[in-house]
């Protein structure tokens, strides 16, 4: 596989594990994890896919330089972005001081006032880095507006954070009192 066919495999992986396991015959269990058979026994019913072998998917995790997705004991799952009903159980950890949230200037008087919240996903993804952050937030507006996230004052006021990869945290929602607003 070339490195674009490792591309479309990743998204077509990180769709099934995140939004719509149901259409690829896939149960997901508390954690996110599903057996990889029969993920692979999906994938091959897709066009160009039908030789796909689960090295192929390592190789892709491996590979990729956005760590989304973890094989453990014959079970994949993705390590964030889901949408699906009822939430994937992670695990508190201890986040840096500060994270960085990147997003459209139309946003931001709902975050000045409801704070981030998670809307159609599970959690709210945060960024390590403003250069991460500033990626993100391209997808939604070509100038985003970075938002800095002082997560010892979060906690205090009962935000949870979770370890999603090396580059991204995931917390439940962030008080409007603990983001500066950095334009």
């Amino acid at each position: 596989m070339n490195s674009n066919e490792y591309s479309k495999l990743s998204k077509e992986i990180s769709y099934a594990l995140r939004h719509a396991p149901w259409e690829y015959e896939l149960e997901l269990d508390d954690l996110g994890f599903t057996p990889i058979e029969p993920l692979l026994q999906s994938l091959r019913e897709i066009d160009g896919c039908q030789a796909i072998e689960q090295e192929d998917i390592e190789k892709m995790i491996f590979n990729s330089p956005k760590k989304r997705h973890e094989i453990i004991e014959g079970k994949i799952r993705a390590f964030y972005g889901h949408s699906i009903p009822g939430t994937i159980k992670k695990e508190e950890a201890e986040p840096p001081i500060y994270l960085y949230h990147g997003t459209s200037p139309d946003f931001i008087d709902d975050i000045r006032k409801n704070g981030l919240l998670p809307k159609a996903r599970q959690y709210v993804h945060l960024s390590e880095d403003i250069n991460t952050a500033h990626l993100v937030g391209t997808r939604k507006n070509s100038s985003p507006i970075i938002l800095k996230i002082d997560t010892k004052k979060a906690g205090n006021q009962g935000s949870k954070f979770y370890f999603g990869n090396e580059l991204v945290w995931l917390s439940d929602s962030i008080p409007s009192t603990c983001i500066l607003f950095m334009d």
